[in-house]
């Protein structure tokens, strides 16, 4: 057991791209905790996914040794949609390492993790990072922070975790300000935890943060929220190879594998405690993350359905804020209707689901969840298009709306302006941060932001601005359920809700686009799109033609019209019973619409 003085638990936290990954790898470089030959760039991402997109996806824990102090260092996530990865890091944490970029200053997301290392009341080690490259500009950064942060520009380090300048000093910094963990080693047993993961021949294996008592290899350990007790078969640290020990104290923070095989009995923020000598109360566990954007998640084989639900049970473990519950469609067949984070997190966790159970899927189109306000007073939360109340049942409608903090150079506040006002957003508030940065918040509708918001901010300033959003309650607008019918029969997979507005523009282009996908059939197929009973846009697709006058040539033209008589009323009929059959690319394609 380590004594209390000699531990430092930080999390390093920072905007995208500003450099936590290659700082984690320096640090593992220079405590010698991982050999020269055996390094890659981006150590602790473990993820083929991670390492393909370079971002990182998942909180990774690693213990490292600094002269005479024990570091143990959790690499965040900085992409908004994994905030939650964050703000779980940060309370197994006493400290954080905020990294800014100083070509580029202070982001959006390196003010939303400042404030959660705040609210946490941690403390803050800042250091500018890439002071290698030309357009570093160290000093004008410093007093950006300065003034924004209120960090004093004195106690910022300078330093480039690519060359390793200035890291040395960083780790003392680490061990002189971060405050050592707090803990009793002679209470009863309260250990966190704060992730986990699926290992097929192990079970559960969980990442612990022990606060009180002594967790030890053979204890009998109780999980306080599900109430099941289980035998700990080993625990150890992450160096970064796992390695086993006898025993965690208060304060460190490790890994512990107790043979259990349903995963719903290891989630993250349950309190692990000592079956013989339990602790009076858990430890405080997660807000449980609400999601934001939800999607219709169909096997393309209706016989993997039963693959999907324990793929999703599984990644549910290793990833606790999305959400499933079985759904229905008629075009579809059986399939989940999945929430999630943002837009990212859908198509990252998606991914994993395609790669790591080697699943094919089909995703609806993403929608948000909206409150329907009915003329009995009654109040249904929608978050599938297809369960939408009847127009004539509706009182109102309410949808979700965000708090946007977007950060940009100045000389682009026109563009960005015009474009938070074309997606229906009002300003809260314009402050510069220098006569050269601007920091802009808006209040946005959530279904505004989800499509491509975040593209679109991206292009038109060139890369530079940054954006952070915030739920901000519900709001009443004039929203539509927009069908599309084929052949007079609603499809529900291509339902969706959306303002007034844009219901025609919307109508037009899946019609159109659903003319190109589906193939001709032997009868004329209309493809309408309607708001209740009105029809905004209308496609056909032409039958196929078979020439029955051929062999009928000369003679009385009543001979040709009695056969083109026929052919009209084998049409005719052919419509009646006839059903589309949509091939699954059209609905992957067709899908793919809002991209």
């Amino acid at each position: 057991m380590t004594p209390l003085d000699r531990i430092r638990n930080l999390s390093v936290v920072a905007h995208v791209d500003h450099g936590k990954s290659t700082l984690s790898d320096r640090i593992l470089e220079l405590t010698g905790a991982v050999d020269a030959r055996d390094m890659r760039e981006q150590y602790l991402d473990s993820m083929d996914i991670e390492r393909e997109r370079g971002i990182t996806i998942k909180a990774q824990n690693v213990r490292v040794t600094w002269k005479d102090t024990i570091i143990q260092l959790i690499d965040t996530p900085g992409h908004v949609d994994f905030g939650y990865e964050v703000s779980r890091s940060l309370a197994a944490c006493e400290g954080v390492v905020l990294v800014v970029d100083a070509a580029q200053g202070i982001e959006a997301q390196t003010l939303a993790n400042c404030f959660l290392a705040l609210e946490a009341d941690l403390e803050i080690v800042a250091a500018l990072n890439k002071i290698d490259l030309p357009a570093a500009d160290p000093d004008r950064y410093a007093a950006e922070i300065q003034n924004v942060l209120g960090i004093p520009a004195g106690e910022i380090l300078r330093i480039s975790a690519k060359t390793g300048e200035g890291v040395p000093d960083l780790l003392d910094a680490i061990a002189a300000r971060i405050p050592p963990p707090k803990g009793d080693p002679d209470a009863s047993l309260q250990a966190l935890i704060f992730d986990s993961y699926y290992d097929q021949y192990r079970g559960v294996v969980s990442a612990v943060r022990v606060v009180n008592g002594v967790l030890s290899t053979g204890d009998r350990v109780r999980f306080m929220q599900t109430g099941k007790t289980h035998d700990i078969e080993e625990i150890g640290f992450r160096l970064p190879v796992p390695t086993p020990v006898a025993s965690l104290g208060p304060g460190e923070v490790g890994y512990l594998i107790a043979g259990i095989k349903d995963v719903g009995e290891a989630r993250s923020g349950e309190t692990v405690t000592s079956a013989l000598r339990s602790a009076p109360s858990p430890l405080p566990g997660y807000r449980e993350p609400k999601p934001m954007v939800f999607c219709g998640l169909y096997p393309v084989e209706g016989d993997d359905f039963a693959d999907l639900r324990d793929a999703l049970e599984k990644l549910r473990l290793n990833d606790s804020s999305f959400t499933y519950e079985p759904e229905t469609s008629g075009a579809l067949g059986f399939g989940f209707r999945c929430g999630f984070l943002g837009l990212l997190h859908m198509e990252i966790v998606r991914e994993r689901l395609e790669r790591e159970f080697d699943l094919a899927l089909i995703a609806t189109a993403p929608s948000v969840e909206y409150v329907a306000h009915l003329i009995t007073g009654e109040v249904v939360e929608v978050d599938n298009p297809s369960v939408m109340p009847d127009a004539h049942k509706l009182d109102y409608v309410e949808e979700p709306y965000l708090t946007c903090t977007i950060l940009l150079p100045t000389e682009y506040t026109g563009t960005v302006m015009d474009l938070c006002q074309t997606r229906r957003g009002e300003m809260v508030k314009m402050e510069y941060l220098s006569p050269e940065r601007l920091e802009l918040v808006y209040r946005i509708p959530l279904a505004e932001v989800v499509i491509d918001f975040f593209d679109q901010l991206k292009s038109r300033t060139k890369g530079y601005a940054s954006l952070d959003y915030e739920p901000a309650g519900y709001d009443r607008s004039n929203l539509v359920k927009i069908d599309v019918l084929l052949n007079n029969v609603p499809v529900d997979a291509f339902s969706t809700i959306m303002h007034k507005t844009k219901a025609e523009e919307y109508g037009r282009k899946m019609t159109s686009k659903l003319r190109e996908l589906i193939p001709r059939q032997l009868f004329d197929v209309p493809i309408q799109a309607a708001i209740g009973g009105r029809i905004i846009a209308r496609e056909t697709v032409k039958a196929k033609r078979k020439d029955v006058l051929a062999k009928c040539y000369g003679g009385d033209i009543t001979r040709k019209r009695k056969l083109l008589e026929k052919q009209k009323e084998g049409k005719k009929r052919m419509k009646n019973i006839g059903r589309v059959e949509v091939p699954q690319e059209a609905f992957i394609s067709a899908l793919r619409l809002e991209e």
